[in-house]
């Protein structure tokens, strides 16, 4: 993968400032992958490409998971949106040749999560919640120093502070994101 392609890529289909904040994806989930012995090259291009799909419209988003033969819900199927990670990975696999499972699995999942996660889909997932400019909340810097230390209860944590907020908006809750966040909890407890 050539990194000034995909930046290239990237600036002709994503706004300005969510190019920056893939930017500080990638950084985040360097030094978290290197703060867990994980390997930083992965990790960086995960980060890159995570939100490839974040603009694709509704319909494109629909289109292409259901020609992959993606899993679609009812959730999923009224908010689209949550597509753009398993769609990403699609991308990332067909524009950028992308063919490391575990780099494409972390794309995949850096939305909802998934149960039984591998450490770098756990790196990117919390690279993409609790980046530097998702600001200074407490229970953000709390969750940055336990990423440090315990990618799996940061991964619950992080759950539960995405659950909240659907809670606290009345917005639906896909299940995928209550089993991330039982399954890293049991990580936490084993």
């Amino acid at each position: 993968m050539n990194r000034t392609v995909v930046l290239n890529w990237l600036a002709d289909h994503v706004p300005k400032p969510r190019v920056n904040h893939i930017l500080r994806v990638e950084e985040t989930a360097v030094s978290l992958a290197q703060r867990h012995d994980l390997d930083p090259m992965k990790a960086g291009q995960a980060g890159l490409l995570h939100d490839l799909a974040k603009y694709f419209k509704a319909a494109r988003l629909l289109r292409m998971a259901r020609a992959e033969a993606l899993s679609l819900d009812p959730i999923v199927e009224e908010n689209p949106h949550l597509l753009h990670g398993p769609v990403g990975a699609i991308v990332a696999r067909e524009q950028f040749r992308v063919q490391d499972l575990e780099v494409l699995d972390a794309i995949a999942n850096h939305t909802l999560g998934s149960p039984d996660m591998s450490p770098l889909s756990c790196v990117i997932f919390l690279a993409d919640g609790t980046e530097p400019g998702r600001g200074d909340h407490p229970k953000l810097k709390e969750i940055r120093e336990v990423s440090q230390n315990n990618l799996h209860r940061a991964v619950a944590l992080l759950c539960d502070r995405k659950l909240r907020r659907l809670l606290k908006n009345k917005q639906l809750v896909h299940p995928q994101m209550v089993l991330t966040r039982n399954w890293a909890l049991q990580q936490t407890t084993e």
